[in-house]
């Protein structure tokens, strides 16, 4: 998966915006105003493709135990993020995008019912 690919398939996904809240080299995609992916365009740069993605605690520990690719998410909560290494033989753009999925709708679930209604709706 290229970085173009990460970032239109996120940015396709209902209520999605992307930004750069951090610093100019790390880009967030946020659903609803709530992060549930973000990369570090540097680290991109220098072929270390790699995503931070938001997980259930228990899932996010069997994923890291099963695969290589996948490690407590950096610069995060090691507890509810993952991140995931795209150019580990190991994760294939399906599981990558099971992944993407995953974290969105973990997010857009924890959101307020009201904001989930205006999701709904756009």
């Amino acid at each position: 998966m290229h970085i173009e690919q990460f970032r239109d398939f996120c940015i396709s996904k209902n209520g999605v915006s992307e930004n750069f809240p951090f610093d100019e080299l790390t880009l967030v995609f946020k659903v609803m105003g709530k992060m549930f992916a973000l990369a570090g365009l540097n680290d991109w740069e220098k072929g270390d493709q790699k995503i931070n993605l938001k997980c259930d605690p228990e899932w996010a520990i069997e994923l890291r135990e099963e695969y290589e690719g996948i490690t407590a998410g950096y610069h995060m909560n090691k507890k509810l993020w993952n991140t995931v290494r795209l150019n580990s033989a190991d994760i294939s753009d399906e599981l990558a995008i099971k992944l993407i999925n995953y974290s969105y709708d973990l997010v857009e679930k924890g959101l307020p019912k009201k904001v989930q209604k205006e999701l709904e709706d756009l």
